[in-house]
């Protein structure tokens, strides 16, 4: 839809990498431990399980094994990353980075800038943003950058956050002609100081107000729509539901990117009975015709991002890209040169709205991300043994190591982290 300056590069997403703990806990289960109907989280949050991370898995060490995948497929080398970004809400020091540590263990060139990005569950796409306008700027010299966006959300145990928890981390390599998603330069941004969650610096487990940041998220939605779309000068009159294949959102449990999708879709049918469209103004947006429009749109547009999502749980900032990654794997193909719309949200709050293209052979540049395969290895816990990982890891940690990462955190002694590595990922 939009034009291309000739002196402009084209920036994108080059790869994805993924990667999800070894360890899961059905919702199911927990409701009936917790004594809550099971309905109310299967169908009220759509979500069915939650990745888990064990004492042995933090921040650093989800991440470098998300990045650890794209680099194994040798597609990408480690040489040519000139920038490494680490977006986390969940880090594991308040001054030394996880990027660094992830440097070590990908083993970067010394000549690579690192450092970790915060801003709740936005900063994954401040990442991008970043890294995108640094090869635009002509500043990459020609290399790549690598944006690993890598969390583990937890709650106090029996609080009503508890059935959002998850964990997981994306690792994107962002390049001039990229091989898989090009990314559009205009963008929809939106910020406003609000307290709907927040971690204080003496607290592992984060807070929230629940009913609270669902307001904000889709104040945010409509303030970085407004933007997106004055910054098209009169390009964007057709709506975005008409010129998308997909349209994925943040996604802290499925069913707000249902609420997010159905705020969106209230605005363009509003704004199509304002110039005068003749079915748009014989139903209002409360009507039994413009619900039904509403699923149709859904579940054409929006649900088939979310399979990963409903089986991980939230996983903050790698939120929005678990879904593109689960699309990328099951549609990149059939998706070739259709725009797809992504909005991003980080409680505090900031959100952004862009968009981008699949592009020719990108059905290739998806063989490293692997969902199903780190599904499947997984083993469900008990509820009694996901309360002991929770404890132990709210004790400090019990370093150990099983064999679903390549790194794995081995000590942690006078607060310093020691992280130790195995066999390269295959």
């Amino acid at each position: 839809m939009r034009e291309q300056s000739p002196l402009r590069p084209r920036v994108g997403i080059d790869r994805i990498g993924l990667y999800l703990p070894g360890y899961a806990l059905a919702l199911d289960e927990l409701a009936r431990a917790r004594d809550v109907p099971v309905d109310k989280i299967l169908l009220g949050l759509g979500a069915q399980k939650m990745a888990v991370a064990p004492p042995w898995e933090d921040t650093v060490t989800l991440g470098a094994n998300a990045a650890a995948r794209v680099l194994a497929s040798g597609r990408v080398a480690r040489e040519e990353i000139g920038l490494l970004l680490v977006a986390t809400e969940t880090a594991v020091d308040h001054a030394k980075p996880v990027s660094i540590f992830v440097h070590e263990l990908l083993e970067l060139p010394s000549n690579c800038r690192t450092f970790e990005l915060k801003h709740a569950c936005y900063s994954g796409t401040a990442g991008v943003m970043i890294a995108s306008d640094w090869i635009r700027s002509g500043a990459a010299r020609g290399r790549k950058a690598l944006v690993v966006a890598t969390d583990i959300a937890r709650y106090d145990l029996r609080s009503s956050a508890e059935f959002t928890q998850g964990a997981g981390a994306v690792a994107l390599v962002v390049s001039e002609s990229p091989r898989l998603l090009e990314l559009d330069p205009v963008t929809g941004v939106y910020a406003s100081n609000v307290y709907d969650f927040w971690r204080p610096l003496d607290r592992r487990e984060a807070l929230v107000d629940g009913k609270y940041s669902l307001d904000c998220y889709l104040a945010a939605l409509d303030g970085a729509l407004d933007d997106y779309r004055s910054g098209l000068n009169g390009a964007g009159s057709i709506p975005l539901t008409a010129r998308c294949a997909a349209l994925l959102y943040h996604t802290p449990f499925p069913k707000m990117a249902h609420k997010a999708h159905l705020r969106l879709l209230e605005r363009e049918w509003n704004e199509a009975a304002r110039r005068g469209d003749e079915y748009a103004s014989r139903f209002s947006t409360g009507s039994p015709e413009f619900a039904q429009a509403a699923e149709q749109s859904y579940a054409a547009l929006v649900e088939p991002a979310l399979g990963l999502a409903r089986l991980t749980g939230n996983t903050y900032t790698a939120s929005l890209y678990v879904c593109l990654a689960w699309l990328a794997e099951r549609r990149a193909r059939e998706l070739v040169g259709r725009e797809v719309g992504l909005f991003s949200y980080g409680s505090g709050c900031c959100a952004e709205f862009f968009s981008g293209r699949f592009v020719d052979g990108s059905a290739a540049a998806t063989a490293e991300i692997g969902a199903a395969e780190l599904l499947e290895r997984r083993r469900e816990l008990s509820v009694a043994e996901y309360e002991s990982f929770m404890r132990e890891g709210a004790q400090g940690g019990t370093p150990g190591r099983d064999d679903t990462g390549f790194c794995h955190l081995a000590a942690v002694r006078d607060h310093k982290r020691f992280y130790e590595r195995s066999a390269w990922p295959r």
